[in-house]
């Protein structure tokens, strides 16, 4: 059975991020979902509106990774949901691949404690929110444990590519970024 990915868009998602993520994944055979907080039509920063397969309050079973895209003010709507935290919390406790780029990581993993001692990037700038306890990095992605952070649209594809090499592993993600022709 192909690994599951919740990707949750909150309004004023970052596009690039979102789909790119979305797009490499499902080429990697993982069954992907797109879950909406507040609707299912959902505008990025750009305007441009992405259909959710369903809401984020209907989902009933952890994914075996969560994915949160940034942009603003996407990551701060991503925050400011209880429904969002909740599950997030919940992944992360049961050790599940906890995955978010650009100021997602700032917004939603820090205050949650969940970059406490680990190793993390985001957008530059966004690390001013991180605790003391996080070992900011300026890699375009990091991987720590259960946590995969990046830094922005310009490395949604690596990013993307890192989700599937932890979950679908070596072999997939390398055959994922050859036919796609991605250079790193």
């Amino acid at each position: 059975m192909p690994k599951t990915a919740l990707v949750i868009l909150a309004e004023g998602f970052e596009e690039v991020e979102a789909v790119a993520s979305i797009d490499v994944m499902r080429r990697a055979g993982l069954r992907v979902t797109i879950a909406g907080v507040t609707g299912l039509h959902v505008r990025g920063s750009r305007k441009i509106g992405v259909q959710a397969d369903v809401l984020l309050k209907d989902i009933k079973d952890l994914p075996d990774t969560v994915v949160l895209p940034g942009g603003l003010p996407g990551a701060t709507n991503l925050a400011g949901s209880g429904e969002v935290t909740r599950l997030v919390k919940k992944m992360n406790s049961a050790g599940k691949l906890v995955a978010a780029i650009c100021a997602a990581p700032a917004a939603v993993l820090a205050p949650l404690g969940i970059l406490d001692g680990k190793k993390a990037t985001c957008y530059p700038g966004c690390e001013s929110d991180f605790s003391p306890r996080t070992v900011y990095l300026q890699d375009r992605v990091v991987k720590d444990g259960n946590v995969i952070t990046s830094r922005g649209p310009g490395s949604a594809l690596e990013f993307a590519l890192e989700i599937v090499r932890d979950l679908a592993g070596n072999e997939t993600a390398d055959l994922v970024r050859d036919k796609m022709l991605i250079k790193v």
